[in-house]
């Protein structure tokens, strides 16, 4: 079975923060990611609120993470983690296609998308149904899409859609918005784009394929019928700490309770948005992962 010193769970920019910080305490570092490194922000098409780099795409800014961490020694394995426990005054983290001890385990794993909750949403996923606006926006090209949401995420994808679809309707449970000021006024300003505000989708029309949407206003309960070609959903998200259970304290949402230590238990640390926190940014996830990589760090040096 292989060892290591800390193993970190999620290749997001707090797990690679954190590899970046353990690698340099001089710690033997193996990280573990089930999909691609980077997280979510390798699909955001641009950064540019992380400070000293101006504007940067998601990816590049992922890449130059990815390089560091690995460039400083950081083992990568890319497969999906099935379970971990407490073993021999460690951790025993079993993954496709084997298995690793630790001394110290850093959580990273993020967060994933929310979905509607609505009849035949995960039939038509693919099929007129999105969480990507620029993974998928290219498909919809002179098309009428919607975009469900009032967060940054679902501001952003307005304005990527905005710019290749001949129709987008922002699509919002109530008439405020969490995202920024600034998103909000550019958005607002975009001649195609249509804002549908206290409604939220009650179900979604189309066999094969999307053909439209029945929404419902939040205030007067009155339904009334959208067509569309394309639904993308920016609903928020839910943190993926499903198989931690039982090892770390879990508040009603599934975040794991931590505070600015990221000290989760006994020898494990938890950085970036599947923590309890307010505030979720690419700068915040960055110090998460510097703060558990060194108490990961001390804790192992501790013996």
């Amino acid at each position: 079975m292989q060892k290591t010193d800390i193993a970190i769970i999620g290749a997001g920019t707090a797990g690679m923060s954190a590899a970046i910080y353990a690698k340099r305490a001089g710690k033997d570092v193996v990280m573990l990611e089930g999909y691609m490194p980077g997280g979510q922000i390798v699909v955001t098409p641009e950064v540019d609120n992380y400070p000293a780099l101006g504007k940067v795409s998601g990816y590049d800014f992922a890449m130059g993470l990815y390089n560091q961490a690995t460039e400083l020694g950081t083992e990568m394995i890319s497969a999906e983690v099935k379970k971990v426990s407490r073993s021999d005054g460690g951790f025993l983290i079993e993954y496709d296609g084997g298995e690793l001890w630790a001394k110290a385990l850093i959580i990273a794993t993020g967060a994933k998308n929310r979905k509607l909750e609505v009849k035949d949403e995960e039939k038509l996923t693919g099929y007129g149904v999105s969480y990507c606006a620029t993974c998928d926006g290219a498909f919809f090209r002179g098309k009428t899409v919607a975009v469900v949401g009032g967060g940054n995420t679902a501001f952003e994808d307005a304005e990527v859609l905005a710019s290749m679809c001949s129709k987008v309707y922002l699509v919002h449970r109530r008439e405020g918005f969490r995202a920024e000021p600034e998103k909000v006024a550019k958005v607002k300003n975009m001649p195609n784009v249509e804002f549908v505000l206290n409604a939220k989708v009650a179900s979604l029309i189309g066999g094969d394929k999307v053909e439209g949407v029945i929404l419902e206003d939040t205030v007067t309960g009155e339904k009334k019928e959208l067509k569309l070609d394309g639904v993308f959903v920016a609903v928020g998200q839910t943190p993926s700490t499903e198989i931690f259970e039982g090892l770390v304290r879990r508040d009603k949402a599934g975040y794991i309770v931590a505070d600015e230590s990221c000290i989760a238990g006994d020898g494990v640390f938890v950085a970036g948005d599947c923590r309890t926190k307010k505030v979720r940014q690419l700068v915040t996830a960055a110090a998460d992962g510097s703060v558990a990589a060194l108490a990961a760090s001390e804790y192992c040096s501790a013996d």
